[in-house]
């Protein structure tokens, strides 16, 4: 055997190995994803899912209240809200402390509707439907944040002072 032909032989080998281990290391991902997910309660950020227990609630239990926000209605029905993205959990018990339910959360952003402006580094949000307009998006870029963050303020007290029967005079 020559030295070319031991350095191909070797280079296929390697390469072959790689592939192997590749679409082995895919496929294991795959199918630990899948499993995962199904069990998964998926909630777009700044959105709620409703979920019906099948008794009365005593008490929620939510592993990161800054990740989802859950309230009870009518004893047996959960509001789970969407704050920020990440993974989380909530354990549901009835009054003797049994768990009822025990879910994770998923938060994550609605993508069908949602454009991201890109200018190097720095990311803007806006939400198209069907018109596009700035949204306030955790990762966007500070100034952006800020800017749009300052005018939904802006227009929650706008519309508090109406409510409340203000009339700015």
């Amino acid at each position: 055997m020559t030295l070319m032909s031991a350095n191909t032989s070797q280079y296929v080998r390697f390469v072959t190995t790689v592939l192997i281990a590749g679409t082995t290391l895919v496929a294991a991902m795959t199918a630990s994803t899948a499993t995962a997910v199904a069990d998964d309660l998926i909630v777009r950020y700044d959105q709620s899912q409703l979920l019906r227990m099948p008794r009365e609630i005593a008490d929620v239990i939510v592993g990161n209240p800054s990740i989802a926000d859950v309230s009870v209605q009518r004893g047996n029905l959960l509001i789970v809200t969407g704050k920020t993205f990440g993974v989380t959990n909530i354990i549901a018990l009835d009054d003797e402390r049994n768990v009822i339910h025990d879910q994770r959360i998923v938060v994550q952003r609605d993508e069908r509707r949602v454009v991201n402006l890109h200018k190097g580094s720095q990311r803007e949000s806006f939400t198209c439907s069907p018109n596009c307009s700035p949204t306030i998006t955790i990762g966007d870029s500070t100034q952006f944040f800020d800017m749009i963050s300052k005018h939904s303020s802006t227009k929650t007290k706008f519309s508090e002072g109406s409510s409340s029967g203000d009339t700015g005079n």
